[in-house]
């Protein structure tokens, strides 16, 4: 049914991942599929990492951990930006586009006041992407 399963992921947040990880590794597996973590990351230090190329290396080694456990294969991809919290939304549908991604399964959290004035980013994702969207809470 998918033949590649794109999870956006922030490693700053990786307390809040495990259960959209879960389901899309689960489904990467059950259909056979490639799955391919997304990330976009910013160019100064941040409590993760101190350079775009340290973030790269801890998405990589995030991406060979989760293949080993649920038996799949997987990659990872970091988008640099100058400013991700502006270029998130932008950056991710073009990272569907790029990857030949035919599902993305993405955390979201608990929809609240800002939701109705701003679009969440699974929210956006959903709404733009040409390709199926599963937003887990």
């Amino acid at each position: 049914m998918f033949t590649k399963v794109m999870v956006p992921v922030d490693l700053a947040q990786r307390d809040t991942l495990g259960k959209a990880v879960d389901i899309a590794c689960t489904m990467a597996r059950d259909h056979k599929a490639e799955i391919i973590f997304v990330s976009v990351s910013g160019e100064m230090p941040s409590e993760i990492a101190r350079s775009p190329a340290d973030y790269s290396e801890k998405l990589q080694d995030f991406a060979a951990r989760m293949a080993e456990k649920y038996a799949i294969p997987a990659q990872a991809l970091n988008l640099r930006s100058a400013d991700p919290g502006a270029e998130i939304d932008s950056k991710l549908l073009q990272a569907v586009r790029e990857t030949g991604a035919d599902l993305v399964v993405m955390a979201s959290h608990q929809p609240g006041l800002m939701e109705y004035i701003f679009s969440s980013h699974g929210g956006y994702i959903a709404s733009h992407a040409k390709v199926s969207v599963f937003v887990v809470r």
